[in-house]
């Protein structure tokens, strides 16, 4: 089995780089099993193309414009991503559905793909998130191991 995590955002501008924040989060607290690849997207999503082809498990962390609370942490599968990308989400969106566009139309789509979205509160030139987004990020880490628990590849936490 070959589970990618993929972090995406820009971390130059506050909340869009939570994906890249949480994935880093993820490595710092948790020895990974081998299955399982970390990527630090930034805003390339078409560079990851090889990385993340023919993966049976697709997990894609990054902010998502759902016009919810700030904070908000939506999780999508499926035939719901591409749905969702029908209305722009998040500055580097194109990145994202370009890259699963042409996954897709190659055959070397994921067989499995989960988004976990954040709802951002800022935009503003910073690199550290929003205080409210701040606070949900061990949220989001608890996500991605909640997912990796369930694919059946768990993580073991770094001792202290």
């Amino acid at each position: 089995m070959r589970v990618v995590i993929l972090g995406v955002g820009n971390i130059l501008l506050t909340d869009e780089g939570v994906g890249v924040h949480a994935v880093n989060e993820l490595t710092a607290r948790y020895d990974l099993p081998d299955e399982v690849e970390v990527i630090d997207g930034g805003t390339s999503g078409m560079d990851c193309l090889d990385q993340v082809s023919d993966a049976d498990w697709l997990v894609i962390a990054d902010s998502m414009r759902a016009k919810k609370e700030p904070g908000t942490i939506t999780r999508l599968t499926g035939d719901e991503i591409p749905a969702f990308f029908k209305t722009k989400i998040s500055p580097h969106q194109v990145g994202i559905s370009d890259m699963l566009g042409t996954l897709n139309f190659h055959g070397l789509m994921p067989r499995n793909i989960v988004l976990l979205g954040v709802e951002p509160k800022s935009f503003a030139t910073a690199m550290e998130l929003s205080p409210d987004i701040a606070a949900v990020l061990p949220k989001v880490v608890d996500m991605l191991v909640a997912e990796l628990v369930a694919i059946g590849v768990p993580p073991k936490p770094k001792a202290a």
